[in-house]
Formats: C-alpha cells, sequence, structure tokens
C-alpha cells in the first residue's frame, strides 16, 4: 500500500477532473478513485465533474424510466460493481454487494430505496433475472455510496448535460465545453467513460432508409431497443428483422408483452402465447439463423479449470513483442486451445466415465499439440469416443452451415428443435463442459484487452456463446414462433430493395428459393462502435484534431491506463477512455464476481493515474493557456453541486 501522501502547498486553483460519463463504466471509476484517494491523495482538494445527460449510476442505457418487461441477461448473484480478492490491481480492495446482496440487505432493512421496487426486491432471487429498473437502482446506490467514500475534501459536480468538445494544450489545463453552457469546465484532467452510441448510418443503411421513405416503408436502423420509436410497426404487418441477438429479444418483448399479449404455462411448464391482436409478425434472420445460446441455468460445481492455460499474460507479453499481429494467424490459435483445454479439463474431471485416457496422459499431449492439427484430432477422437463430447468451435459459430430446408414450415419445426435442445442442454449439469467454456471465455476477454482492436469476430463470437438471453426469454421465443408471431428466416440472410415492388424482400441459404416481402424492416443490434463516425459531437472532434482509431475505428488507448493515443502513438498526459468505444473494450462496466473483471482492473489503473498525476502537480498550480476561460470558484460548502 502506498503511504498517505503529505498534502501539497496551498493553490489558488483547485484540481479538477471531468469525468464524461456517469453510467456503470463512470461509477466504477469513482468506486475506484474513492479507494485509491486516501493512499495516494491524502486530504488535497480536488474537484470532480460529472457529465452526463442522464443520471449517474445507471445513465442512459441502465436508466430507469424505460419499460419495466425488460431484463438483465444476467442472475443477480453474477451482478456487482465490486473488486474483490480475484481482481489484480494495485489498489486497494473495496468489497461490497452483488446484485442479489443488495437486494437481500434491502430487504433486511438494511439499504433503503424508493417504494416502487419493493415487489421486484422481494421476488428477487440469487438466480434470478432482474428487471433493469432494479439494476438502475442498484447502479444509484453503488454511486451515492462511492461518492460517500470520497475524502471531505473531494467535491462532486453533477452537470446533467452533454459534453460536445475538448480542448487545451498537452501541457495546460483542458476545457470542457458543454452543451447550453456558455463557459467550459477547466480540468486538469478528463475521463472519458462514454457508452454505447449512435453513429451515421453506413451506406447500405443510408440506401435502405431512402428506399424506405421513397416508398412509404418503414426502415428502423440499428439503435438500443429500448430508445426505438416502435410506433410505425403495425398489428397482424410482416415485419423483416436481422438480428437474432439480445437487441432482438427487447423488439420480441416489446411487441408483445408490451403491447398486452399473455403467457400461461401447461402443467409440464410449456408455455402458450395469448396474442392481443396488436403485434405484428416479426421474421427473423442473421448471418448464424439461430439466437445467442441460452445463459447456463445451474450452478458451478466441483473442480473448475485452471486458467490462465495456454493464453495468459504470458502468451500476450509474447505477441505484443511482435512486430505485427495477425489475429487469425497469432491469436486465435491460442484462443482455441485455451477453450479446448478448459472443456476437456472439465469433461475429464467431472465425467470421467466418457473417457479413454486418464487426466494427466491427456493434458501432457494436449499441451504440445497443434490446435488445429491432426494430431490434436487424433488425440481427441481415441481419448474421447462420443463424437458429441469434442469441441468443435467452427460447428458452434456456424450451426446451420450447409443444413437445408424444404419450406419454410420445416424452417420453423428445426429451428425450434434446435433451441429446444439448447435448452436442455444449458440447463443439465451433464453438460457442464460448457460451463467451463464459459469460464474459459471470461479468461480470455481478460487477457485480449491488452492486444486491442480484436477485429468484429472475437466479440460476436464471445457474445453468442457466453451472453445470450435467460432460458426463460427463449422459452417465450419457443411460443412466439408456435402462435405464428414470430417467424424464422434462416442462416446467412440477406435484405434487399425491390425497387419493382416497392418492399424489402429477405431470403436465407437455409430454405431456397424462398423469401419474404415486407414493407417494415427492423436492423436489431446496436450499432458499431466507430470515433470516425458516430454521432458523438466529442468523439468526432478528438478524432478530427488527432486522436488515433484502430482499422475498426476503436478510440485508441494505451493498455497501461487508458490514455488516448495520437497517430504516431503518443498518449496524451491529460486525456483518458474507457468503454466500449475504445480498443480495450472489456465487455462491461460491471461483472462477475471473483473472476478478475477487465474494467475492474482498467478502473483501479485509470483511477490510480489520474491521482498520481494530481499528486505530482498539485504543488505547482497547472499553466492555464490565455485562450482558457476564469473558473468559477467552487462551493466548498457543498459536497455536490449539480448544474441542471
Amino acid at each position: 500500500m502506498t503511504p498517505p501522501a503529505p498534502a501539497p502547498a496551498p493553490s489558488s486553483v483547485r484540481p479538477s477532473v471531468v469525468i464524461v460519463g456517469a453510467g456503470p463504466r463512470g461509477t466504477g471509476l469513482l468506486e475506484r478513485i474513492a479507494a485509491n484517494a486516501p493512499g495516494l491523495y491524502g486530504d488535497t482538494p480536488l474537484d470532480l465533474h460529472l457529465v452526463d445527460p442522464y443520471p449517474p449510476g445507471g445513465g442512459r442505457i441502465w436508466r430507469a424510466d424505460q419499460s419495466p418487461l425488460l431484463w438483465m441477461n444476467s442472475t443477480a448473484e453474477d451482478v456487482t460493481m465490486f473488486t474483490d480478492e480475484s481482481v489484480e490491481l494495485d489498489g486497494p480492495v473495496r468489497p461490497g454487494p452483488s446484485l442479489a446482496e443488495w437486494a437481500r440487505a434491502v430487504r433486511a432493512g438494511e439499504i433503503t430505496v424508493e417504494p416502487g421496487l419493493a415487489d421486484a426486491i422481494a421476488e428477487l432471487g440469487p438466480r434470478d433475472f432482474a428487471g433493469r429498473r432494479l439494476q438502475s437502482a442498484y447502479l444509484n446506490w453503488v454511486y451515492e455510496r462511492s461518492v460517500a467514500a470520497l475524502p471531505p475534501t473531494v467535491a462532486v459536480h453533477e452537470h446533467r448535460r452533454t459534453a460536445v468538445r475538448v480542448s487545451g494544450s498537452r501541457d495546460g489545463r483542458q476545457q470542457v465545453w458543454l452543451d447550453g453552457r456558455p463557459t467550459p469546465l477547466l480540468a486538469d484532467l478528463v475521463v472519458l467513460a462514454l457508452g454505447h452510441l449512435e453513429a451515421e448510418l453506413p451506406a447500405e443503411q443510408r440506401e435502405l432508409s431512402e428506399f424506405a421513405a421513397l416508398h412509404g416503408l418503414t426502415h428502423l436502423p440499428p439503435a438500443f431497443t429500448a430508445d426505438s420509436d416502435l410506433s410505425a410497426l403495425r398489428p397482424g404487418e410482416p415485419v423483416l428483422v436481422r438480428g437474432f441477438g439480445l437487441a432482438f429479444i427487447d423488439l420480441m418483448v416489446l411487441l408483445t408483452e408490451g403491447r398486452g399479449g399473455t403467457y400461461t404455462a401447461g402443467a409440464d411448464g410449456r408455455l402458450t402465447y395469448r396474442p392481443s391482436g396488436r403485434e405484428p409478425v416479426l421474421h427473423v434472420g442473421s448471418r448464424r439463423g439461430v439466437p445467442y445460446h441460452s445463459k447456463i441455468g445451474y450452478e458451478p460445481a466441483g473442480e473448475r479449470p485452471p486458467l490462465p492455460r495456454f493464453f495468459g499474460p504470458e502468451e500476450v507479453d509474447a505477441l505484443l513483442a511482435r512486430p505485427g499481429i495477425d489475429f487469425r494467424r497469432d491469436v486465435r490459435p491460442l484462443i482455441d486451445k485455451e477453450l479446448g483445454f478448459a472443456h476437456y479439463h472439465r469433461l475429464f474431471t467431472a465425467h470421467p466415465g466418457r473417457t479413454r485416457m486418464n487426466w494427466p496422459d491427456f493434458e501432457e499431449k494436449y499441451a504440445v499439440a497443434d490446435p488445429a492439427g491432426a494430431e490434436l484430432q487424433a488425440l481427441v477422437g481415441a481419448a474421447v469416443p462420443d463424437p458429441a463430447d469434442h469441441l468443435d468451435l467452427d460447428a458452434l459459430d456456424h450451426p446451420l452451415a450447409g443444413v437445408r430446408y424444404p419450406d419454410g414450415d420445416a424452417l420453423q419445426e428445426g429451428l425450434r428443435g434446435y433451441i429446444e435442445a439448447d435448452l436442455a442442454r444449458r440447463h443439465d449439469p451433464e453438460h457442464s463442459p460448457d460451463l467451463a467454456v464459459f469460464l474459459a471465455l471470461l479468461s480470455v476477454y481478460g487477457q485480449l484487452v491488452r492486444i486491442g482492436d480484436r477485429g468484429p469476430w472475437w466479440h460476436g463470437f464471445f457474445s453468442y456463446l457466453a451472453s445470450g438471453p435467460p432460458g426463460p426469454r427463449l422459452r417465450q421465443l419457443l411460443a412466439l414462433s408456435r402462435a405464428g408471431v414470430v417467424r424464422f428466416l434462416g442462416a446467412d440472410t440477406t435484405v434487399t430493395a425491390d425497387e419493382r415492388r416497392g418492399v424489402f424482400r429477405a431470403e436465407s441459404a437455409s430454405v431456397p428459393g424462398e423469401f419474404v416481402e415486407a414493407r417494415a424492416l427492423v436492423e436489431a443490434r446496436l450499432p458499431g462502435p466507430t470515433v470516425e463516425h458516430t454521432r458523438d459531437a466529442l468523439l468526432r472532434a478528438l478524432y478530427a484534431d488527432g486522436a488515433a482509431a484502430t482499422p475498426a475505428g476503436l478510440l485508441a488507448v494505451a493498455a497501461a491506463d487508458a490514455r488516448i493515443l495520437d497517430r504516431s502513438g503518443r498518449p496524451h498526459p491529460r486525456r483518458f477512455a474507457l468503454g466500449p468505444h475504445t480498443d480495450a473494450r472489456s465487455g462491461g462496466a460491471f461483472a462477475r464476481p471473483r473472476t478478475n473483471a477487465p474494467a475492474f482492473r482498467q478502473n483501479d489503473a485509470t483511477a490510480r493515474a489520474l491521482l498520481t498525476f494530481l499528486r505530482e502537480r498539485a504543488a505547482v498550480p497547472a499553466p492555464v493557456s490565455a485562450a482558457s476561460v476564469p473558473r468559477t470558484a467552487p462551493t466548498p460548502e457543498d459536497s455536490r453541486v449539480a448544474d441542471q
């Protein structure tokens, strides 16, 4: 632990940090500042400015004012905002409750929340999926707790505005300009903790939107589903949907239960959907043609795979030492080997009756085998007799590859069978190697944040296997399919604009020769994070001013502390960025407990970099350029000041 820093000589200018984005990522950074400040910064005054048009804690995505029908896709016990003994960090661990533990404390009267949440909290068990409103309350509580944990000399100022520009030289204070505020906030340091952002439409989307406008059709481009206006999707009319992930699940919920439909359960638990008559008919397809895999529905038990094994810090160090990294050539084989190791470790240790070799012998031979070579295939074939117990990542990634159906009705039956089998498997501990692969995916994600931009494949594959919907949502999807409210399009779905007929037309490789026409098209996915084409004015201005971007369009940051890099690779001494718009994207601002969450490691490193910079500069006031606007004096009598 670093000894408490002595207070430097008083300065007429209070040190200040502006954090743009007060959602879960900004809140997590604030928690780490509070944890590290006593040891690194002492009792020196500091102003923290949080800029976000949405309430702190939840921010835009996890705000309270969205439909109560929308859930999280993680169980309550698998959600935390706090560090634990698993997290590799230099700062102090400050344990705190998971969402499930927080709800238990609320029920016990130890934590007070608004009365409207009482029923939801009373019903929430550790393995249940909380509504997003409840998660918003938890995040707000974490924010309040983090503010309360700050030293008394630190003042927090909330600005419910949008930051539009950052200016200032590398060696001087920064100016953060806010929409509707005539003078900027002056800051020694600026952190962008932005979440998911809107983007300008790429060429294909622009063409589809223009076609829709010309022919009086509806085209909803990629967006956060809860913010989309779905009123143009008319009852009974066909709607084409591209995307079969979590955005589709939200769309499905809002257009069915959200329009008055209900479910009833039979004696066997099978759901039947009762339409309200206000639903459109959703024709959904994607590249894979299937929904994301269900969340695993059983508790982990027994020995866990010792991870990392084949893709850890040493392997990443070796990759980073190379002059150029090709993901498919250099990284993908290591990922495959790590996932395979976890799968077979669990199979051999938890289900030895399904193997023909002892684990030490298998592990020794596995360690020296090429992950894509014939030697490994021969080893697995000899040691694991049932092909169903083999891990085939390519087959997992392309479940309908080469599968053809005679007609659309056969496709519906086939896809329902696929979803039913997935639900059964993901809730059956006999398939616990799946859980081991899930844990390996988390471990791999934690290593990949050091490598930077991984291209589009990894994030999609990870989400498909590890971040799918709750099992109950897939049971609802099956009921909607049986009711004819949802129709499956199949794999490699394509959508074209039929100029002659003035409609959208969808077809897939799964049912050759068949197509579906509709007057509405929904792109069920988030916009791609790209600094060049984002609608966020601040990020676009940073990029125009020389901030570096990866080939995929992510903001380039230093792996060690998240400082923003320029196009020559130099880190900016006063500007930092965390979140999905950066090449250190970490999978989420909150995490499963005891998983050494990358976001928590990044938050700690950035918080310590901020405080160390301020401590070293506090004795001498930072220079203010001639263009700077004088800063309004802080209000020391208030610990928090809201700028509405």
